[in-house]
C-alpha cells in the first residue's frame, strides 16, 4: 500500500467526516446536556475573563478540567463567540488522530515491509469506520482529547523502548500532564498499565528495568509538574472547596469509590461487538489475527488493549465512552491483522457486517409500524421519514457487491459505509428529533426576560443548557421546592422555570407564561405567583 497520507480514497473520506462536521452544526443544536454544559462552562469563563477556574452558572465547575473549554476560548480568541466553534473542536481533534497514529505505527513497525506499510494505512481506515469512533466524531466532548493525549503519553512510551530517553520522558510526560487537563487523572490508567508491563513486550529492555522505571516516574513527575502548573493556581483562586474537588474529588475520592462495582465487571465486554463494529464481526479481520505471531508490537497493542479493558471493568461507574482512548490501539492491531491476512477473500465475507448495517433500518422500520411499542419517544418514532429507511437499508446491501475483492478495497467499503451511515442518520433521523431537545427557544426566552431585568429561578436541578444557547449573562438561580414560596415573595416580578411531564392545560387556571416539548418533558416558564396557585404544594 502507498504512504497513506497520500491516498485519494483516505483523503476523500477524511473530506467526507469534514463535510459531515460541517452538516452536523448546521442539522443539530448542541445536544443537552452534556455539549450544552460544557459549552455554557466556556461562555461563562469567557464573561468573567477568568480562563484559569472554570464556572457554570455562577459556581466553580470542578467536575472537569479546563482543556476543552480553553480549546473553545481560543476559536472565539479568533473568530469571535460564535456556535459553530465549539462544535469544530471534536471533528478538529479526530483528524488530529492520523498523525498521531501514524507516528504509532511507524515505532511499531520500523523496518518498511508490505505488511507494515498496509497495516499503517488499514489502522487509519479501521479508526474512522469504528462505530464509537464515529460516533464521537462531531460531539462537543472531552473524550477526544483524551484520547490524542493517551496517543501522546504511548508515543513516548514506545519512544523510551526504543533507546531514545530524552524525547521518551518529553512525550510520556506531556501526554499525561495535558490529559490530566483533558480529563483528570484518568490518563494515568490509559498509559501505565501497559507501560509497566514492559518485560512482556519488550525484551530489548532485559536488565534495563531498573532505568525503564525510573524513566516513566520521569515522565508521571513530568506530567505531574503540568498539571500542577495550573491546578494549583487554580486551586488558590477557586476558593477551598474547589480544591478540595480538584486534588480529592478528581483523585483520591474517585478512587475511594471504584471498587463499588455499581455495573458488573463483564458490562463491556457484551458491548464490544457494538462499539468495534463492524471491524468485530468481519471474518477478515479474525483470519488475520490468525496469522499474527507472538510479535513484540501485537504483544503491545494486547497490553494496551487488554489492560485498559480490565482497568476500566474494576472501576464502578462504566460507560462506554470511557473506551474511546483505547480504540487506537485497536485500529493498529486491526489494521495489522488486515495486512497480515493470507487467506483469500470469500464471497461470504461482507455479509455479517452488512447484517449489522442492515439491523439499524429494519429496527427504524418496525417501529415506524408500532411506535407505541417501542422504547423511544413516540412522537420521535411517528416522524422518522421513510427515505433514510431505504437509503440505510442500501448503505448495508452495497456492501454485498465488493464480497470477493481484496482485503484493502473491502476495508474501504467498511469505512464509507460507516461514513454513509452517520451521513443519512445525520441528514434523515436527526432533524425529526430536533424540535424536541433544541433548547434554543426556551433559552431565548429566558434571554429576553434576563434583558427586561427579571429575575429568573429554576425549579430543581438545573444543568445550564440555556446559559450559553441563549448567551444568559447573569445565573439563573436553583430552588428546591421548598425555597420557592421565599423567591416569590423577595422577586415578586420574578420568574420561574420548571419540567413538567405534561403540558399543563390552560382550563385548568392559572398556566404558565411559556411552555415548550423539551427532551420528553415540557419546559415552563412561570410567573412565581401563578406558579403558587397552580402547585399549592409549593406554597
Amino acid at each position: 500500500m502507498n504512504n497513506p497520507r497520500l491516498e485519494r480514497p483516505l483523503l476523500a473520506l477524511l473530506a467526507g467526516w469534514a463535510l459531515c462536521a460541517v452538516v452536523s452544526i448546521w442539522l443539530r443544536p448542541l445536544w443537552p446536556v452534556d455539549e450544552t454544559r460544557y459549552a455554557s462552562v466556556a461562555w461563562e469563563m469567557w464573561l468573567r475573563g477568568d480562563f484559569l477556574v472554570p464556572y457554570v452558572n455562577g459556581e466553580p465547575y470542578s467536575h472537569k478540567p479546563p482543556l476543552l473549554f480553553w480549546l473553545i476560548h481560543l476559536g472565539w480568541g479568533l473568530f469571535g463567540v460564535n456556535d459553530w466553534w465549539p462544535r469544530l473542536v471534536g471533528p478538529l481533534s479526530a483528524f488530529a488522530a492520523v498523525p498521531l497514529l501514524l507516528r504509532l505505527a511507524r515505532l511499531l513497525w520500523p523496518q518498511p515491509t508490505p505488511a507494515s506499510d498496509a497495516a499503517r494505512g488499514f489502522s487509519v481506515w479501521v479508526l474512522f469506520g469504528t462505530l464509537l469512533f464515529a460516533s464521537f466524531i462531531t460531539l462537543t466532548m472531552f473524550d477526544l482529547q483524551l484520547m490524542l493525549c493517551v496517543m501522546a503519553g504511548m508515543i513516548g512510551v514506545l519512544t523510551l523502548a526504543g533507546g531514545r530517553r530524552c524525547a521518551g520522558i518529553l512525550w510520556l510526560g506531556a501526554g499525561i500532564g495535558v490529559g490530566v487537563l483533558a480529563k483528570g487523572p484518568v490518563v494515568l490508567l490509559h498509559v501505565l498499565p501497559a507501560a509497566v508491563a514492559a518485560p512482556w513486550w519488550a525484551p530489548q529492555l532485559k536488565g534495563r528495568f531498573s532505568r525503564w522505571y525510573l524513566d516513566l516516574i520521569l515522565g508521571v513527575l513530568l506530567g505531574a509538574a503540568i498539571a500542577l502548573a495550573w491546578a494549583l493556581p487554580a486551586a488558590h483562586f477557586g476558593g477551598e472547596a474547589y480544591a478540595r474537588a480538584i486534588f480529592w474529588g478528581q483523585t483520591a475520592g474517585r478512587v475511594a469509590e471504584s471498587f463499588a462495582h455499581r455495573a458488573p465487571l463483564w458490562y463491556y465486554l457484551p458491548l464490544l461487538p457494538m462499539l468495534l463494529f463492524p471491524w468485530i464481526v468481519f471474518p477478515g479481520f479474525w483470519i488475520g489475527l490468525r496469522e499474527l505471531r507472538k510479535e513484540h508490537s501485537t504483544r503491545f497493542l494486547a497490553a494496551w488493549l487488554l489492560l485498559t479493558l480490565i482497568g476500566f471493568s474494576l472501576v464502578s461507574g462504566k460507560q462506554a465512552k470511557y473506551l474511546v482512548p483505547m480504540l487506537p490501539a485497536f485500529a493498529l492491531l486491526a489494521g495489522y491483522a488486515l495486512a497480515r491476512a493470507r487467506v483469500a477473500a470469500r464471497g461470504w465475507e461482507m455479509l455479517p457486517p452488512a447484517l449489522g448495517f442492515l439491523a439499524v433500518p429494519a429496527f427504524l422500520a418496525y417501529a415506524r409500524t408500532r411506535p407505541a411499542a417501542m422504547p423511544l419517544p413516540e412522537w420521535w418514532v411517528a416522524n422518522i421519514p421513510l427515505w433514510p429507511i431505504i437509503a440505510l437499508a442500501m448503505v448495508a446491501l452495497s456492501l454485498l457487491f465488493v464480497s470477493g475483492k481484496k482485503t484493502a478495497i473491502q476495508v474501504r467499503a467498511l469505512a464509507f459505509a460507516m461514513l454513509a451511515a452517520f451521513f443519512v442518520a445525520g441528514a434523515g433521523l436527526v432533524p425529526a428529533f430536533v424540535p424536541y431537545s433544541d433548547p434554543g427557544p426556551a433559552a431565548r426566552k429566558l434571554a429576553a426576560l434576563q434583558d427586561a431585568k427579571v429575575p429568573l429561578a429554576h425549579l430543581g436541578k438545573y444543568h445550564a443548557q440555556y446559559n450559553f444557547v441563549g448567551r444568559l449573562r447573569t445565573p439563573i438561580e436553583i430552588l428546591d421546592p421548598p425555597q420557592v414560596k421565599a423567591w416569590v415573595q423577595a422577586h415578586p416580578d420574578g420568574q420561574v422555570v420548571t419540567v413538567a411531564q405534561k403540558r399543563h392545560d390552560a382550563a385548568t387556571g392559572a398556566g404558565p407564561e411559556y411552555q415548550a416539548p423539551f427532551r420528553g418533558a415540557w419546559v415552563q416558564v412561570w410567573r412565581g405567583a401563578a406558579l403558587l396557585v397552580a402547585r399549592p404544594e409549593l406554597r
